[in-house]
Protein backbone atom coordinates (compact mmCIF):
# COMPACT_ATOMS: atom_id res chain seq x y z
CA UNK A 1 0.00 0.00 0.00
CA UNK A 2 1.29 3.47 -0.90
CA UNK A 3 2.39 5.89 1.78
CA UNK A 4 -0.50 8.12 2.88
CA UNK A 5 -0.32 11.88 2.31
CA UNK A 6 0.82 13.85 5.34
CA UNK A 7 -2.16 14.49 7.62
CA UNK A 8 -4.39 11.82 6.07
CA UNK A 9 -6.08 9.34 8.43
CA UNK A 10 -4.09 6.13 8.10
CA UNK A 11 -4.97 3.86 11.05
CA UNK A 12 -7.24 3.40 14.07
CA UNK A 13 -6.92 1.32 17.20
CA UNK A 14 -8.53 1.11 20.61
CA UNK A 15 -7.67 0.00 24.14
CA UNK A 16 -10.07 -2.28 26.01
CA UNK A 17 -10.16 -3.74 29.49
CA UNK A 18 -11.77 -6.86 28.00
CA UNK A 19 -10.25 -7.44 24.56
CA UNK A 20 -12.10 -10.70 23.94
CA UNK A 21 -15.43 -9.00 24.58
CA UNK A 22 -14.42 -6.19 22.20
CA UNK A 23 -13.52 -8.73 19.52
CA UNK A 24 -16.90 -10.40 19.89
CA UNK A 25 -18.79 -7.09 19.74
CA UNK A 26 -17.00 -5.62 16.72
CA UNK A 27 -16.92 -8.99 15.01
CA UNK A 28 -20.72 -9.04 15.17
CA UNK A 29 -21.27 -5.37 14.26
CA UNK A 30 -18.57 -4.86 11.62
CA UNK A 31 -17.80 -8.37 10.50
CA UNK A 32 -14.20 -8.26 11.74
CA UNK A 33 -11.93 -11.25 12.08
CA UNK A 34 -8.71 -11.03 14.05
CA UNK A 35 -5.10 -11.93 13.43
CA UNK A 36 -2.44 -13.21 15.77
CA UNK A 37 -1.88 -11.40 19.06
CA UNK A 38 1.59 -9.86 19.34
CA UNK A 39 2.79 -10.22 22.96
CA UNK A 40 5.99 -8.29 22.22
CA UNK A 41 3.84 -5.28 21.28
CA UNK A 42 1.46 -5.22 24.23
CA UNK A 43 -0.79 -7.99 22.87
CA UNK A 44 -1.72 -5.80 19.92
CA UNK A 45 -4.18 -7.59 17.60
CA UNK A 46 -5.19 -6.47 14.12
CA UNK A 47 -8.73 -6.67 12.79
CA UNK A 48 -9.44 -7.73 9.22
CA UNK A 49 -12.21 -7.57 6.63
CA UNK A 50 -11.82 -9.95 3.70
CA UNK A 51 -8.21 -10.47 4.71
CA UNK A 52 -7.37 -6.76 4.73
CA UNK A 53 -6.22 -4.92 7.87
CA UNK A 54 -8.73 -2.26 8.96
CA UNK A 55 -8.02 -1.53 12.67
CA UNK A 56 -6.55 -3.02 15.83
CA UNK A 57 -7.42 -3.68 19.47
CA UNK A 58 -5.21 -4.03 22.52
CA UNK A 59 -5.62 -4.51 26.28
CA UNK A 60 -5.20 -1.79 28.86
CA UNK A 61 -1.80 -1.64 30.50
CA UNK A 62 -1.92 -3.36 33.92
CA UNK A 63 -2.14 -0.76 36.67
CA UNK A 64 -3.51 1.95 34.39
CA UNK A 65 -7.18 2.76 34.31
CA UNK A 66 -7.36 3.91 30.70
CA UNK A 67 -10.89 4.50 29.35
CA UNK A 68 -11.80 2.60 26.22
CA UNK A 69 -11.66 4.87 23.20
CA UNK A 70 -10.77 4.84 19.54
CA UNK A 71 -7.58 6.60 18.48
CA UNK A 72 -7.23 7.89 14.92
CA UNK A 73 -3.70 8.11 13.52
CA UNK A 74 -2.70 10.80 11.02
CA UNK A 75 0.09 10.03 8.58
CA UNK A 76 3.46 11.72 8.90
CA UNK A 77 6.70 11.42 6.90
CA UNK A 78 8.60 12.35 10.08
CA UNK A 79 6.88 11.69 13.41
CA UNK A 80 9.48 13.65 15.39
CA UNK A 81 9.00 16.73 13.22
CA UNK A 82 5.21 16.45 13.50
CA UNK A 83 5.48 16.13 17.28
CA UNK A 84 7.56 19.30 17.25
CA UNK A 85 4.85 21.16 15.36
CA UNK A 86 2.28 19.87 17.84
CA UNK A 87 4.18 21.65 20.61
CA UNK A 88 4.81 24.76 18.52
CA UNK A 89 1.07 25.11 17.90
CA UNK A 90 0.03 24.75 21.54
CA UNK A 91 -0.67 21.01 21.66
CA UNK A 92 0.74 18.37 23.96
CA UNK A 93 2.74 15.27 23.06
CA UNK A 94 1.43 12.50 25.31
CA UNK A 95 3.65 9.74 23.91
CA UNK A 96 7.01 10.72 22.47
CA UNK A 97 7.77 9.32 19.01
CA UNK A 98 8.77 5.70 19.46
CA UNK A 99 9.86 3.05 17.03
CA UNK A 100 7.53 0.04 16.75
CA UNK A 101 9.88 -2.55 15.33
CA UNK A 102 9.97 -2.48 11.55
CA UNK A 103 6.30 -1.45 11.41
CA UNK A 104 6.87 2.28 11.83
CA UNK A 105 7.09 5.10 14.36
CA UNK A 106 4.18 6.29 16.48
CA UNK A 107 3.32 9.17 18.76
CA UNK A 108 0.16 10.25 20.56
CA UNK A 109 -0.78 13.90 20.93
CA UNK A 110 -3.55 16.14 22.21
CA UNK A 111 -4.71 19.34 20.56
CA UNK A 112 -5.14 22.49 22.71
CA UNK A 113 -8.88 21.89 23.00
CA UNK A 114 -8.35 18.36 24.35
CA UNK A 115 -8.85 16.01 21.40
CA UNK A 116 -6.41 13.07 21.41
CA UNK A 117 -5.04 11.64 18.16
CA UNK A 118 -2.14 9.54 16.96
CA UNK A 119 0.73 10.22 14.57
CA UNK A 120 2.03 7.39 12.41
CA UNK A 121 5.18 7.30 10.30
CA UNK A 122 4.78 4.12 8.33
CA UNK A 123 7.50 1.52 7.91
CA UNK A 124 6.39 -1.90 6.73
CA UNK A 125 2.92 -1.08 8.09
CA UNK A 126 1.46 1.68 5.94
CA UNK A 127 -1.96 1.69 7.59
CA UNK A 128 -5.43 0.81 6.37
CA UNK A 129 -5.48 -1.87 3.70
CA UNK A 130 -9.13 -1.11 2.94
CA UNK A 131 -11.31 1.97 3.40
CA UNK A 132 -14.93 2.91 2.67
CA UNK A 133 -16.06 -0.70 2.30
CA UNK A 134 -18.26 -2.52 4.85
CA UNK A 135 -16.31 -3.00 8.07
CA UNK A 136 -13.59 -0.50 7.16
CA UNK A 137 -12.84 3.08 8.20
CA UNK A 138 -14.26 5.81 6.01
CA UNK A 139 -14.28 9.14 7.88
CA UNK A 140 -13.51 10.92 11.16
CA UNK A 141 -14.35 14.20 12.86
CA UNK A 142 -12.71 16.26 15.60
CA UNK A 143 -15.33 17.32 18.14
CA UNK A 144 -14.22 20.42 20.06
CA UNK A 145 -15.63 23.18 22.26
CA UNK A 146 -13.11 25.66 20.86
CA UNK A 147 -13.39 25.53 17.07
CA UNK A 148 -11.06 28.45 16.36
CA UNK A 149 -8.34 26.93 18.53
CA UNK A 150 -8.70 23.51 16.91
CA UNK A 151 -8.66 24.98 13.39
CA UNK A 152 -5.50 26.98 14.06
CA UNK A 153 -3.82 23.92 15.57
CA UNK A 154 -4.60 21.32 12.91
CA UNK A 155 -3.84 23.60 9.98
CA UNK A 156 -0.61 24.58 11.72
CA UNK A 157 0.53 21.00 12.27
CA UNK A 158 -0.63 19.49 8.98
CA UNK A 159 -0.76 20.91 5.41
CA UNK A 160 -4.54 21.24 5.42
CA UNK A 161 -6.69 23.60 3.41
CA UNK A 162 -10.13 24.25 4.93
CA UNK A 163 -13.71 24.61 3.84
CA UNK A 164 -16.56 25.82 6.02
CA UNK A 165 -19.73 23.81 5.50
CA UNK A 166 -23.23 25.22 5.56
CA UNK A 167 -24.59 22.65 7.98
CA UNK A 168 -27.89 24.22 9.00
CA UNK A 169 -26.47 26.42 11.74
CA UNK A 170 -23.85 23.97 13.00
CA UNK A 171 -20.22 25.09 12.93
CA UNK A 172 -18.64 22.41 10.75
CA UNK A 173 -15.39 22.53 8.82
CA UNK A 174 -13.60 20.13 6.50
CA UNK A 175 -9.83 19.80 6.31
CA UNK A 176 -8.52 18.95 2.85
CA UNK A 177 -5.33 17.66 1.25
CA UNK A 178 -4.88 18.45 -2.45
CA UNK A 179 -8.60 19.13 -2.76
CA UNK A 180 -9.68 15.89 -1.08
CA UNK A 181 -11.65 15.97 2.18
CA UNK A 182 -9.79 13.95 4.80
CA UNK A 183 -11.08 15.06 8.21
CA UNK A 184 -14.00 16.99 9.68
CA UNK A 185 -14.22 19.40 12.60
CA UNK A 186 -17.45 19.87 14.54
CA UNK A 187 -17.95 22.58 17.15
CA UNK A 188 -19.65 21.09 20.19
CA UNK A 189 -22.57 23.15 21.50
CA UNK A 190 -24.36 23.17 24.84
CA UNK A 191 -26.43 20.27 23.48
CA UNK A 192 -23.46 18.06 24.33
CA UNK A 193 -23.35 17.02 28.01
CA UNK A 194 -20.66 18.92 29.92
CA UNK A 195 -18.86 15.68 30.77
CA UNK A 196 -18.24 14.86 27.08
CA UNK A 197 -14.66 15.96 26.32
CA UNK A 198 -13.17 17.02 23.02
CA UNK A 199 -12.50 13.87 21.00
CA UNK A 200 -12.07 12.36 17.55
CA UNK A 201 -15.06 10.35 16.35
CA UNK A 202 -14.21 7.51 13.97
CA UNK A 203 -16.68 6.33 11.30
CA UNK A 204 -16.83 2.73 10.09
CA UNK A 205 -18.67 1.73 6.91
CA UNK A 206 -21.59 -0.70 7.10
CA UNK A 207 -23.87 -2.17 4.46
CA UNK A 208 -27.02 -1.31 6.45
CA UNK A 209 -26.98 1.32 9.20
CA UNK A 210 -30.19 0.19 10.91
CA UNK A 211 -29.08 -3.42 10.95
CA UNK A 212 -25.72 -2.45 12.42
CA UNK A 213 -27.43 -0.40 15.14
CA UNK A 214 -29.73 -3.29 15.98
CA UNK A 215 -26.79 -5.68 16.24
CA UNK A 216 -24.78 -3.22 18.34
CA UNK A 217 -27.56 -2.51 20.84
CA UNK A 218 -28.39 -6.22 21.10
CA UNK A 219 -24.71 -6.77 21.94
CA UNK A 220 -24.74 -4.19 24.75
CA UNK A 221 -23.93 -1.03 22.82
CA UNK A 222 -25.84 2.21 23.42
CA UNK A 223 -27.32 4.33 20.63
CA UNK A 224 -26.30 7.98 21.11
CA UNK A 225 -27.54 9.60 17.90
CA UNK A 226 -29.50 8.59 14.82
CA UNK A 227 -29.93 6.72 12.63
CA UNK A 228 -30.09 9.81 10.43
CA UNK A 229 -30.11 10.34 6.68
CA UNK A 230 -27.69 12.81 5.09
CA UNK A 231 -26.23 13.60 1.66
CA UNK A 232 -23.17 11.61 2.74
CA UNK A 233 -25.00 8.49 3.93
CA UNK A 234 -27.26 7.12 6.67
CA UNK A 235 -25.37 7.12 9.97
CA UNK A 236 -25.66 6.59 13.71
CA UNK A 237 -23.34 7.15 16.66
CA UNK A 238 -22.97 4.50 19.35
CA UNK A 239 -21.05 3.68 22.49
CA UNK A 240 -19.74 0.14 22.65
CA UNK A 241 -20.24 -1.93 25.85
CA UNK A 242 -16.90 -0.71 27.22
CA UNK A 243 -17.54 2.98 26.55
CA UNK A 244 -15.75 3.64 23.26
CA UNK A 245 -17.66 5.96 20.92
CA UNK A 246 -17.84 5.26 17.19
CA UNK A 247 -20.14 5.93 14.25
CA UNK A 248 -21.47 3.56 11.60
CA UNK A 249 -22.43 4.84 8.15
CA UNK A 250 -24.01 3.34 5.06
CA UNK A 251 -22.51 5.51 2.32
CA UNK A 252 -24.79 3.99 -0.34
CA UNK A 253 -27.98 5.37 1.24
CA UNK A 254 -27.96 9.13 0.76
CA UNK A 255 -30.66 11.78 0.99
CA UNK A 256 -30.69 15.52 0.37
CA UNK A 257 -28.50 17.97 -1.52
CA UNK A 258 -24.83 18.42 -0.79
CA UNK A 259 -24.31 21.50 1.43
CA UNK A 260 -22.72 24.70 0.22
CA UNK A 261 -19.07 25.22 1.09
CA UNK A 262 -16.80 28.24 1.49
CA UNK A 263 -13.03 28.08 1.17
CA UNK A 264 -11.32 29.28 4.34
CA UNK A 265 -7.68 28.59 3.66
Amino acid sequence: MAVQSEGAPCWADAIFADVEAAKSFYGDVLGWTFGETLPEYGNYTQAYVDGKAVAAVMPTVPGRETPSQWCLYLASPDAAATAGRVRENGGEVLTEPMRVGEFGTMSVARDPSGAVFGIWQGGTHRGFEAVATPGAFCWAEVYTRDAAQADAFFTGVFPYASQQIDAGGADFRIYQIDGDAVLGRMAMTDDFPAEVPAHVNVYFTVADCDEAVATATKGGGVLRFGPMDSPFGRFATLTDPQGAVFTVIDVTTTRGEMPDTTDVR
